[in-house]
């Protein structure tokens, strides 16, 4: 895929490098922050090939991509320049669309890390066992638990470094701020005690006669947020009075001095403070019914993952399994994530051995593994949402299998992305032999794949509305009515064959997305010669740079979209040549673009070529010839209003 290219018709479909007022990305969602969100063209972005579908929510324009976000968003990243300064967007939207974008902002970009780290700390739980494979004195041991652990404990530093961006501060002062909480002289510090209180709470030390409470900051996650939140309005009433010639330097100097103190004075207990009413907040709830607690999180939680609103529950989670008194040291809410993701994976299954369509069945089957690890996008965007009852049937596994680990009060001892490896996460490090930890992980385990097991009865046995069954029915009956008595008075558009070859369904190519319809509906040509005519009179809309795509809008708005090979824009237009070029008018038969076919063969590609109406929801149906074999200009489509 030519990522380069895709990130450019994205800028220009978000409506311009001028609209975007900041960009992040997670596992597989590029999350825009437009100023004008009418500016963009979802349906326009939906057909881009390499785009899976757009989501628009919590204040967010999200495109979703895939595993591969993280190259077109480096793409993005270099053709724009952001305006910092710019805050329009953050004033825009009610205030849960706010909060949830300033938790996405700041917790998205090492969401990853910490979900390996996660991983590592629980294998290594694993692996202490009975001192199997290490001891935990060991130096093996040590050094891979600092690799494992160093995240989670100096978690206030990453969040300094990602809110530094979000409430536009200075990233290293800010930075600073953190490190001076887990300092080891100020940890040893504030375990300390005068002897005096405050509050009920143990005064550790004074700053100039002020009392500073005994507290402990590592893996803690809300002191440090306000106290870089309150930095920013510090920054930006310094910069207002501070002279140019000095600013870069008295003002991270004065910022240091009174935050530094502030945060240990007064900004960390009441984040700390605030942490705990969270806990407290969660822990009743929970409480009332864990049972229907886990029900409730299985059975929605891909609903709130499509709509956005799960990053509201990540930083409880994260101050959850911060060590008490910051935190619970576990939570409980984590574990429960399972059930509806492996719920995903079990319905996929479903679709993969029950359905008749090639290119739902190659859908399927790829997702199944992406979701068991983790990324359920493609699973519920390709596959059980689009055909609608295997995503419910998805929902009423994981909530089964969430009620489970509900019942049991399963808890997960460190962040992890739920998926199969997060298992080892449920295991507390020093006790894997407690029975209740063995008890905790396997009603965790057994409840994830119960909820997969039901998801996948559920969709083999009950079923749902095929692709195949469906669109080839209508196909045959519109043919049937197209041919006699219907013939004359329904409105039809004929679309000619641009190329001489064979002819196969758009479902047997191996191209995933255009297989599965995302793109539009027809056929794919495996051509024998290497001429591209145009397939009715119109205009050219787009040749792209590698010249191996080409869109036509045919005078009667049909757009056209022909695609020569597949994965052929790696080539980057090698072997292709353009004859016309865009805005060009064209006749039917025109010569468009010419091709060295045996050499894009030799250089490994297939030359299975898609002709599709990007626009086929304008249309009652796209009617396939009934060919093998077909030459230029033969009747190739009929589009029926």
């Amino acid at each position: 895929m030519n990522y380069a290219e895709l990130s450019e018709k994205i800028i220009k479909g978000v409506g311009g490098k001028e609209n975007i007022a900041s960009l992040v990305h997670c596992a597989t969602r590029l999350r825009f922050k437009l100023k004008d969100d009418s500016k963009a063209d979802k349906k326009k972005i939906e057909n881009f090939d390499g785009v899976v579908t757009v989501v628009q929510s919590g204040g967010q324009f999200q495109i979703v991509i895939g595993n591969n976000v993280a190259k077109v968003y480096n793409e993005i990243m270099g053709k724009i320049q952001l305006n910092t300064e710019d805050s329009q967007s953050e004033k825009e939207g009610n205030i849960l669309n706010r909060l949830i974008s300033i938790i996405t902002s700041i917790f998205t970009p090492f969401l990853g890390a910490m979900a390996g780290a996660g991983i590592l700390k629980g294998l290594l739980a694993l692996a202490t066992y009975n001192n199997i494979l290490l001891s935990p004195d060991s130096g093996t041991y040590r050094i891979l638990y600092a690799a494992g652990d160093s995240i989670f404990y100096f978690l206030p530093v990453l969040l300094a470094a990602t809110a530094a961006v979000k409430f536009k501060t200075n990233k290293y002062v800010s930075m600073g701020i953190a490190l001076a909480l887990l300092y080891p002289d100020m940890s040893g510090l504030l375990a300390s005690s005068t002897g005096e209180t405050l509050l009920g709470i143990p005064v550790a030390a004074e700053f100039l006669g002020i009392p500073v409470v005994s507290a402990s900051y590592a893996s803690s996650v809300i002191p440090i947020l306000l106290a870089i939140w309150l930095q920013g309005y510090l920054e930006r009433f310094l910069e207002k009075f501070m002279p140019l010639s000095i600013k870069n330097i008295i003002i991270p100097l004065i910022v240091l001095i009174i935050m530094v103190p502030g945060t240990f004075i007064l900004v960390g207990p009441v984040g700390g403070y605030m942490g705990e009413i969270l806990s407290k907040l969660y822990l009743n709830a929970y409480n009332l019914s864990p049972m229907i607690a886990g029900l409730i999180v299985g059975a929605f939680w891909q609903v709130f993952v499509i709509f956005g609103v799960h990053w509201a529950f990540i930083p409880i989670m994260i101050n959850n399994l911060a060590t008490p008194p910051a935190g619970l040291g576990y939570d409980t809410m984590l574990p429960m994530l399972l059930a509806p993701v492996l719920g995903q994976a079990g319905a996929a299954l479903g679709v993969f051995l029950k359905t008749k369509d090639k290119g739902m069945k190659s859908l399927a089957g790829s997702s199944i593994l992406s979701a068991i690890f983790g990324i359920t996008e493609p699973t519920v965007y390709g596959v059980t949402l689009k055909l609608k009852k295997p995503f419910i049937y998805a929902c009423i596994g994981g909530g089964i299998g969430g009620a489970i680990v509900g019942f049991a009060e399963v808890k997960g001892f460190v962040m992890s992305l739920a998926s199969v490896l997060s298992i080892v996460t449920y295991i507390k490090p020093g006790t894997i032999t407690d029975p209740a930890i063995t008890s905790n992980v396997g009603a965790g385990a057994a409840g994830a794949f119960i909820a997969m097991i039901i998801a996948f009865l559920l969709t083999y046995i009950l079923g749902f509305d095929d692709i195949d069954k469906t669109e080839e029915n209508n196909q045959s009956d519109e043919r049937e009515e197209v041919k006699d008595s219907f013939k004359d008075s329904i409105n039809k558009e004929t679309i000619y064959s641009p190329l001489k070859g064979r002819v196969k369904k758009l479902s047997e190519t191996e191209d995933t997305v255009f297989a599965s319809g995302a793109l539009g509906k027809g056929v794919v040509i495996i051509p024998e010669t290497g001429e591209l005519r145009a397939p009715a009179d119109g205009v050219i809309t787009s040749i792209f740079t590698t010249k191996h795509a080409i869109g036509i809008t045919t005078v009667n708005g049909a757009e056209v979209l022909i695609h020569l090979g597949i994965d052929t824009v790696q080539l980057g237009g090698k072997y292709f040549e353009a004859v016309a070029k865009e805005n060009d008018k064209v006749k039917k038969g025109d010569l468009l673009i010419k091709f060295d076919m045996e050499k894009i063969i030799d250089e490994g590609f297939s030359m299975d070529t898609p002709v599709v109406i990007s626009n086929s929801e304008e249309y009652m149906d796209v009617l396939a010839a009934d060919k093998d074999e077909i030459d230029m200009e033969e009747q190739l489509l009929t589009l029926i209003k």
